[in-house]
């Protein structure tokens, strides 16, 4: 990170044996390819998902699995979609231009990796952001 500072509030990519996603995420932000990013709802503890859209407008510091910070976003937006119906702007973010089957076929296929059934009701909190410093 340029700007050497770790934000109050803060994501963290990746996880242990994730075989290079959270890099591969990283890089997508680090490189101006991902503004966004979502998880179930059902993941979330009820203090997770306060904290989740507490820093609304804030710079979140980036980290990798390993708790070294990568980069720096600001958050613009956090909102709730379900599986079978996603806003544009998750999927555009996302990387999937306007191509919501390729969006839910690639989160199909990464979340049953970590034990997770997406189904189209299936509500997903969803985070926009904008790299700020990377």
């Amino acid at each position: 990170m340029a700007d050497g500072k770790e934000h109050k509030y803060r994501m963290v990519f990746g996880w242990e044996d994730d075989n290079g996603i959270g890099e591969m995420l990283i890089q997508q932000i680090i490189n101006g390819e991902k503004t966004a990013t979502c998880a179930p709802k059902e993941e979330y503890s009820e203090q997770e998902l306060q904290e989740t859209y507490e820093p609304v407008g804030e710079n979140v510091t980036v980290f990798d699995k390993n708790g070294n910070a990568r980069c720096t976003v600001r958050l613009l937006e956090v909102f709730e979609t379900t599986f079978g119906n996603q806003d544009l702007r998750l999927v555009r973010g996302e990387g999937n231009g306007d191509n919501v089957s390729k969006f839910q076929e690639d989160h199909r296929i990464a979340w049953k990796d970590i034990g997770l059934d997406l189904r189209d009701d299936t509500v997903l909190i969803v985070e926009l952001f904008e790299l700020v410093d990377g």
